[in-house]
């Protein structure tokens, strides 16, 4: 059947349910049918490939076999600053990962599940010893990432996405807005003199980024900027995914040539992947996407003096489980 043909207009927007990662929002645009010829060819000959990704086989956790190997994980890396990137999404020199994700499909596409990791969370990072968990891109770029991430849910992790903050902006800006419903009231330090109200609310493109960074304006930090993120990632791709949207060819396009600047992924992470999940979550709703964070103690301080989130050891071996039997359906985060 063409593909025009399998994507005629839906009223659903959650169809497709990859909202924490920009590159996978635009799985939301190409599921449009229009002229997707097109936008495939502009998202692989704009998206940055990153050319080194896994770490070696040795180090890595074995490889899941059965109907457990049909499941996929996906790791998206975000950061709001540059490091010494050299203007190259590409180049991670420096650049350390305020937000990490593990995106979770499982093999029957039954659900999405998204595990937020918070940056601070304090753990061993292969060759290094004990830091920060967003130093692991710093120090090994996305190999060490992956193989830190992967010592954590002793899973294989299988497609990586690393997104530049400014994507948040862009995304937001292509579309002409998107609406959150915030639920704590809070001015913010990001962007000087403007104050986020409670309620639903439009948001621009720089408000949007400026509400994604927040931490210092809540008392317990990351904990509140993760939860807001994760509510702006929801509102970016029920905006994505409107009638609006998908059915204008010149706001995809548009919206792929501002997004891809600021996304890399691995060269398997193509537009074919991408429309293959598309054609296998179209039948999902919001209440079929699962947002939670892995488990922690609280906050600290490192023997060095460092602030840090303790994770909650004890409470590993469930997560853990989960991920290598495929079962987080039944896992009570």
């Amino acid at each position: 059947m063409p593909y025009a043909l399998r994507h005629q207009r839906r009223t659903r927007g959650w169809h497709i349910v990859m909202g924490s990662v920009l590159a996978l929002v635009l799985l939301g645009a190409g599921a449009g049918g229009v002229g997707a010829y097109k936008l495939s060819r502009s998202f692989d000959d704009q998206v940055a490939t990153l050319s080194t990704v896994f770490p070696p086989a040795a180090v890595r956790p074995p490889a899941s076999v059965g109907a457990v190997a049909e499941a996929q994980n996906i790791l998206v890396l975000g950061s709001d600053r540059r490091g010494a990137h050299n203007a190259s999404i590409t180049d991670l020199t420096g650049q350390r990962s305020d937000v990490i994700m593990v995106v979770h499909l499982p093999a029957d596409r039954e659900g999405v599940w998204v595990m937020s990791i918070l940056r601070d969370s304090w753990l061993e990072i292969p060759g290094h010893g004990q830091a920060k968990i967003n130093a692991a891109l710093s120090w090994g770029g996305v190999p060490l990432a992956v193989e830190t991430v992967e010592g954590l849910i002793k899973t294989r992790i299988d497609h990586v996405a690393v997104v530049d903050f400014e994507g948040f902006q862009a995304i937001t800006d292509a579309v002409g807005g998107v609406e959150i419903d915030n639920p704590v009231a809070f001015a913010s330090s990001k962007l000087k003199g403007h104050t986020f109200a409670v309620g639903k609310q439009v948001v621009t493109g720089a408000e949007a980024l400026a509400y994604a960074r927040e931490r210092y304006a809540f008392a317990d930090g990351d904990f509140t900027r993760v939860r807001n993120q994760q509510r702006l990632f929801k509102a970016m791709l029920s905006t994505v995914m409107s009638s609006r949207t998908v059915t204008n060819p010149a706001t995809l396009t548009r919206l792929i040539e501002q997004v891809t600047p600021w996304i890399a992924v691995d060269d398997g992470l193509d537009f074919a992947y991408l429309t293959g999940l598309e054609l296998q979550l179209r039948d999902l709703h919001g209440s079929d996407l699962t947002f939670f964070t892995l488990p922690t103690n609280g906050t600290g301080t490192s023997a060095n003096g460092q602030s840090i989130v303790n994770i909650a050891t004890d409470e590993l071996a469930p997560l853990q489980e989960a991920f290598q039997t495929d079962t987080l359906a039944q896992y009570a985060p």
